[in-house]
């Protein structure tokens, strides 16, 4: 499979990924765009890097002083771009706040170089009433890096950029260890140069941490075959305000409630992680690519319970509804079959040759007995090829005035056709009470033996300033989350909870899970410096 494993360059400020990659609509879909949402309003022009107002910071100079004698005065920056960089993640929500004069950011960019350094600075601000938003590549969806002080005086974005590099790998037993801030591109570099591979590829992979992808219980497009992050993570070390935690080692065992998975998800709520002991395995061999064709999603969906259930092996399979699928031809300029019926699929088999073929084969014959059709391995190669390339074309919609944002949930095979109907009729209807048109699309990203998960893509024509078009948008998503767990589903299968999600949190876990939640972060953190927000709804919410 062909991916990217240079390190990235710095991220647009106010957008997705590489400037130089920015790119506008392609002229298919622009053209497609007006017959689905009829007349977009022009987009109000994003402000200048150079023009965005912020509040001085609230650090003073002696907390400045304090800071630099912990980690060096050059990691120490209160200046405008550095606070703008640092200042939320990049959905939708949080690109629309950027297009805005008036922006909130945290006071400081801190960037420790180890673990000592973190243990040192979480030790300072919870002395000092200062809020920590532990700062990886950047890339959280959901609102886990909002610069929330909830009654503290000040908040600071702890970079984690500089605890980089792979300290060991153990090839015998599969394992390698990192630093937390080493990014995806940058880990698969350093495993590959000693044939090794950790084989996690989320859309988020160019920019995400290894530490990142921890916090916030990440899963990647290759988690058929190499399962979820929170499953290849075999040990951690943990800093916290109180000091630090070190979990994990053994590859089994009985010895009380696994504590490991209480930072796993945890969204640096409760401590930063530091480094983490990670399952890895050789670089595969050969890649067998594969498209497949069905006369709907329901055919679909059944085809890959199938294979989810008969454990045939491929390392990605994955099925777009019809609507995506129209979209994804009509990028090809293919706008005749855009309007067609049909939903497409696509797999991948990796591994030794033999073993990678006989996987191939069984899951052809699943997929062919439950309805599909091959089209051969040129979509596959294509997804493949483009697969990290989405965030530009929403990055490219909003510039064109069209409103674009996803959603994720999960739940049972028995579930999946209700749970996709329901959110679609309650997105549809939001958007419609709003005088907006939408198009809905839909695919199944990840699949299990009891179910799958669903990934929503909502474009719409919604109208007004910027602060209207959120407004419109919260309303319409907030009913979505009702629904969601009315239906069976989760409120996140991988994007996290962050601040987006936290009043939703509680109506899944319920009040037990609450108050095990809360007791773990008085315990860990008694000031509540640690992220205050996510996951737990602040007192200012």
């Amino acid at each position: 499979m062909t991916t990217e494993t240079s390190p990235a360059a710095m991220m647009r400020w106010n957008g997705w990924g590489d400037p130089a990659l920015a790119k506008d609509l392609p002229l298919a879909v622009r053209a497609l765009l007006p017959t689905v949402l009829g007349r977009v309003q022009r987009a109000e022009p994003a402000v200048a890097l150079s023009d965005v107002h912020l509040a001085a910071s609230a650090l003073t100079d002696e907390d400045r002083a304090d800071l630099a004698t912990i980690v060096g005065d050059a990691q120490v920056s209160t200046d405008d771009e550095s606070r703008i960089r640092h200042a939320g993640g990049r959905s939708t929500i949080d690109l629309v706040h950027k297009r805005f004069a008036d922006q909130d950011a945290p006071d400081a960019v801190v960037s420790p170089a180890d673990h000592g350094e973190v243990l040192a600075v979480l030790g300072w601000a919870a002395e000092h009433s200062v809020a920590v938003v532990p700062f990886g590549g950047g890339t959280s969806v959901v609102g886990a890096l909002d610069p929330e002080r909830d009654g503290h005086r000040a908040v600071i974005a702890l970079d984690l950029r500089r605890l980089t590099g792979m300290l060991h790998l153990d090839e015998v037993s599969g394992e390698a260890q990192f630093l937390a801030g080493t990014t995806g591109p940058e880990a698969e570099r350093l495993l590959a140069e000693r044939g090794f591979e950790l084989g996690h590829y989320p859309q988020s992979f160019l920019y995400a941490t290894l530490g990142g992808f921890a916090a916030a219980r990440s899963s990647g497009q290759n988690s058929a075959g190499n399962g979820r992050f929170d499953a290849m993570v075999t040990a951690l070390r943990v800093a916290t305000p109180t000091g630090e935690v070190a979990l994990g080692g053994a590859p089994g065992t009985a010895a009380g409630p696994d504590l490991l998975r209480v930072f796993l998800g945890a969204e640096g709520i409760l401590g930063v992680i530091t480094e983490l002991r990670l399952r890895v395995h050789r670089l595969p061999v050969t890649r067998i690519y594969e498209g497949w064709s069905f006369p709907d999603f329901a055919t679909g969906v059944d085809a890959l319970r199938r294979v989810a259930q008969l454990g045939s092996g491929p390392t990605v399979i994955r099925l777009s509804d019809e609507a995506e699928t129209g979209i994804g031809l009509a990028q090809h300029g293919k706008i005749g079959k855009a309007l067609s019926k049909g939903c497409s699929a696509v797999t991948v088999f990796e591994g030794e040759p033999e073993v990678a073929a006989a996987r191939h084969a069984l899951t052809a014959k699943v997929l062919t007995a439950a309805g599909g059709r091959s089209t051969g391995a040129g979509p596959a190669e294509d997804w493949a090829k483009g697969r990290f390339g989405a965030p530009y074309l929403r990055d490219a919609m909003l510039d064109h005035g069209v409103f674009c944002e996803t959603l994720e949930t999960a739940a049972v095979w028995s579930d999946i056709a209700q749970l996709k109907a329901v959110i679609t009729e309650t997105l549809r209807a939001g958007f419609a009470e709003q005088d907006a048109k939408s198009l809905v699309m839909c695919h199944i990203s990840h699949v299990y033996p009891t179910g799958a998960a669903l990934y929503f893509t909502i474009i719409g024509n919604l109208r007004g300033s910027g602060e209207e078009v959120l407004e419109q948008w919260d309303a319409i998503k907030s009913r979505v989350n009702d629904v969601i767990l009315r239906s069976g589903g989760t409120i996140s299968h991988h994007h996290g909870v962050g601040r987006d999600h936290a009043p939703w949190l509680a109506k899944e876990i319920g009040d037990g899970g609450m108050r095990i939640l809360r007791a773990l972060k008085s315990e860990l953190d008694p000031a509540g410096i640690m992220n205050p927000g996510a996951l737990i709804a602040s007192r200012e919410g």
